[in-house]
């Protein structure tokens, strides 16, 4: 029975394909470890190089922000070094949301800070001392941090889709709501959403690819693949590779 069962999984994860000319790279949650994304991107091109189909892309599934010691330079990275011949798409994370809404509300900071914010705000020179009250200190943190993130880099963190199709698989930051059509998805499920998701057995008409939720290795269901092996943590950064109906990791 169990073999049956591991054998139908398989078959249920073949149905899902990419288009013959396509493979596509999928990077999950970098938290600050601009080291470990480094490293990845070289074993990218190199795989990249020798793939025989004409397109290549890569998609990063957000949380590049937070935890680890250089939320900074991973930013300037994803902008700054793109992979050689291979197209990208930058999705939100959660983390980011938080960087962007702490901008606007300093309210929010005390959560953000505990998820990690600290690290972002002393990779861009935000001190983490200060006098006065906590809320006076949050203020100003908030304001040191709108002067020193570059336009640039908000541009580019406020402009992140949520979501991107392709071929048989939905990539998204967190998951989705089950049982709501996906052109229907709220965007803050798409960053959010965890045990509802995690624990659902529907099928959600794509293959949804995922980070957010970190274990030490990927996770392979049928109707899902999670690739957080929580960088900031364990020190390993995990890349899925697709192509036509094949899936393998870097």
């Amino acid at each position: 029975m169990f073999r049956f069962f591991a054998a139908s999984r398989r078959r249920e994860r073949r149905a899902a394909a990419l288009p013959r000319d396509l493979r596509v790279y999928a990077i999950g949650d970098v938290h600050g470890r601009a080291d470990l994304l480094a490293a990845l991107h070289a074993r990218i091109e190199a795989d990249a190089s020798r793939a025989p189909q004409p397109r290549k892309h890569v998609i990063y599934l957000g949380d590049y922000i937070d935890r680890g010691p250089s939320s900074r330079e991973v930013v300037e990275m994803l902008l700054s070094r793109p992979l050689a011949g291979v197209t990208a798409t930058h999705l939100l994370g959660n983390h980011e949301a938080m960087l962007l809404q702490f901008l606007d509300d300093a309210a929010c900071g005390p959560e953000w800070l505990a998820f990690g914010g600290l690290e972002t705000l002393l990779s861009y020179g935000v001190a983490s001392a200060g006098t006065g009250r906590y809320e006076e200190r949050l203020l100003a943190a908030q304001q040191s941090l709108r002067q020193r993130l570059p336009e640039v880099h908000r541009r580019f963190l406020a402009g992140l889709p949520r979501s991107i199709v392709v071929g048989d698989y939905m990539f998204v930051h967190a998951g989705v709501r089950p049982g709501v059509p996906l052109e229907r998805q709220n965007d803050a499920d798409l960053i959010w959403m965890r045990r509802e998701f995690l624990e659902s057995t529907a099928f959600h008409g794509k293959v949804i690819v995922h980070g957010h939720s970190f274990g030490t290795e990927p996770e392979i269901l049928p109707n899902r693949i999670g690739i957080d092996t929580g960088a900031y943590a364990t020190g390993r950064l995990t890349c899925l590779v697709l192509e036509r109906e094949e899936i393998r990791f870097l």
